[in-house]
């Protein structure tokens, strides 16, 4: 339950519900492009490789642009960073419709234009621009409201997408993603930056590049960096890659559209429920369950019989689990080094979710090409989860000296 002085000032509202609008968008539409497919497969003679590898280099350019737009964030304002990222979004929206689509061109388009719109678009950028408008006892619970938001375009955006790939095809579906993007640039105006670090917060003097030295030699932050590149995997993996396992299986095509709308459906409450538990409980606590629970989530949906009813438990288990990770991991980094640079700092701990992005999305599609399944992997899906439950326990939850009392 939302306390009554939950909302610092009417900023941090207008600020939280336009991040909120931002991430459906984003992340709505960025959830559906496996679906597209077997459409690019017909029309554009992609294979599963090439698709696989433009979509790890979509995750791999989110991921290094995301510290450059924390700068950008930090420097000048969360509004600017936005703005361009859904200036480059609409880019590559535009240029998969209309331009030259095979080759590096479908690359370009789906890599690398996209993926440096989701830099500024998707989770971190929004999550850390909400982070710096709320205190320490209602951060987390903050972060969870935008992360579930965009879990609720996760869930409506395979439905829709579905249907308008049936009854208009796949590029009538780019021009009404086009127009959400739109939509998008004029919601970004709306987001703020404060000018001052919340209060009850140390004054920070440093520079961004003391920053990162800062973060890089503490140990607690580089555990955390390394559990979140499994996260990146896992997602990558199911987002881009389900469908086809849904189709290996024998199973009708309309279940994998279930299980992604499921995914967002009960990441709403999964991620709202991580938001409140990381402000009760030891984060990286929380963390390793999640980790360990998404390892015994893959290991039914893997080994169990293939049937409707399995996949739709798998959409529900790991659904709850999807960005659950997101909350404590941004809270962990504004507890330990404070919210001044929190938009630098989270964009490297992404990057490195990003890397292991990359790689599920794209061996994940040369797994399939070169022995006819994605079972390897899932095998590897699930040992990540248990070096991810691992990782995170040294990791010490305490504010550097610099931030403590006097």
């Amino acid at each position: 339950m939302i306390q009554k002085d939950f909302f610092p000032n009417k900023t941090a509202l207008v600020t939280l519900i336009a991040a909120c609008l931002v991430v459906i968008i984003s992340l709505g539409i960025r959830q559906t492009f496996g679906l597209f497919f077997f459409d690019f497969e017909i029309d554009l003679g992609c294979t599963q490789t090439e698709f696989g590898f433009a979509m790890g280099i979509q995750l791999l350019f989110w991921g290094l642009l995301g510290p450059v737009f924390g700068i950008i964030t930090d420097k000048f304002s969360g509004r600017v960073a936005v703005f361009i990222g859904f200036l480059f979004y609409l880019a590559g929206i535009y240029f998969l419709n209309y331009g030259p689509n095979t080759g590096s061109w479908f690359t370009f388009d789906l890599g690398i234009l996209i993926g440096i719109g989701l830099a500024a678009t998707a989770i971190s950028i929004p999550v850390s621009i909400v982070a710096k408008h709320f205190p320490l006892n209602t951060r987390t619970m903050a972060i969870g409201i935008v992360t579930a938001a965009g879990s609720f375009g996760y869930f409506v955006s395979p439905l829709y997408t579905r249907f308008a790939l049936i009854e208009f095809g796949w590029n009538t579906t780019l021009v009404i993603f086009g127009a959400m993007i739109l939509f998008g640039l004029i919601i970004s105006f709306f987001i703020s930056t404060p000018a001052k670090e919340v209060k009850h917060e140390n004054v920070n003097n440093q520079t961004a590049m003391q920053a990162i030295k800062e973060a890089f030699s503490n140990k607690s932050f580089n555990y955390l960096t390394l559990g979140f590149f499994v996260c990146g995997w896992h997602i990558a993996l199911v987002a881009t890659h389900i469908p086809m396992h849904i189709r290996d299986k024998g199973l009708e095509d309309w279940t994998a559209t279930a299980i992604l709308a499921l995914i967002g459906l009960f990441n709403v409450f999964g991620t709202l429920s991580s938001g409140y538990l990381a402000t009760r409980i030891s984060k990286k606590k929380l963390l390793s369950v999640i980790y360990l629970l998404r390892g015994v989530s893959l290991t039914y949906f893997i080994f169990m019989p293939p049937s409707t009813i399995n996949a739709l438990i798998f959409g529900i288990t790991f659904g709850y689990l999807w960005l659950a990770t997101v909350p404590p991991t941004n809270g962990i980094v504004g507890h330990i080094f404070g919210t001044k640079y929190i938009s630098l700092l989270y964009g490297f701990v992404f990057l490195s979710h990003q890397v292991g992005s990359f790689l599920g999305a794209y061996l994940g599609g040369l797994f399939h090409d070169l022995y006819g399944s994605l079972d390897y992997a899932w095998y590897i899906s699930i040992a990540l989860s248990l070096f991810a439950g691992l990782i995170h326990l040294p990791i010490k939850e305490k504010a550097i000296e610099r931030l403590q009392p006097a």
